[in-house]
């Protein structure tokens, strides 16, 4: 196994895998992101995003989508972890894991004092894997989010 920054010309792997993610959250009818909208905003001199591919024999088999934000309460940046999947049947071989490091790693090296993310509540696999880790979720913490039409009302529009 390898896990090594994507690059640009990783941007129809990482949308096959967005796609794979979608479809094990029983939700590939949300995704509207396109391979387009991958190299426009993840490479370049100022990306939006970061990400990790984990390659099984020359294949792409996972990923971490990752970006930071900045703290106001520690004065430091943070990590958020907004994706992370592993084909079903690649798992179990630590490619999991593995990204899960690599993205410490790297909060580590930005000066991160959290590395955050979210688990849909059914996905006990998920959450037993991270509590495993040592993660925990903050149940007095409520994700909220605004989009569509409230977005625009909200902005004006």
């Amino acid at each position: 196994m390898i896990i090594r920054q994507a690059q640009q010309s990783d941007a129809p792997a990482i949308h096959r895998l967005i796609c794979g993610l979608a479809e094990y959250e029983k939700a590939a009818h949300e995704v509207k992101s396109t391979v387009a909208d991958i190299e426009r905003d993840g490479f370049g001199p100022n990306p939006l995003f970061h990400c990790l591919i984990a390659e099984l024999d020359g294949d792409a088999v996972g990923f971490a989508l990752y970006f930071f934000t900045w703290s106001t309460w520690t004065g430091t940046p943070s990590l958020y972890l907004e994706d992370l999947f592993v084909y079903p049947d690649k798992r179990g071989q630590g490619i999991g894991f593995g990204l899960l490091k690599a993205c410490a790693q790297a909060a580590l090296e930005k000066g991160c004092q959290r590395f955050e993310w979210a688990v849909l509540d059914w996905n006990h696999l998920a959450r037993d894997f991270y509590h495993a880790l040592g993660a925990y979720h903050k149940e007095e913490w409520l994700p909220y989010r605004l989009e569509g039409e409230s977005l625009s009302k909200l902005a004006g529009s």
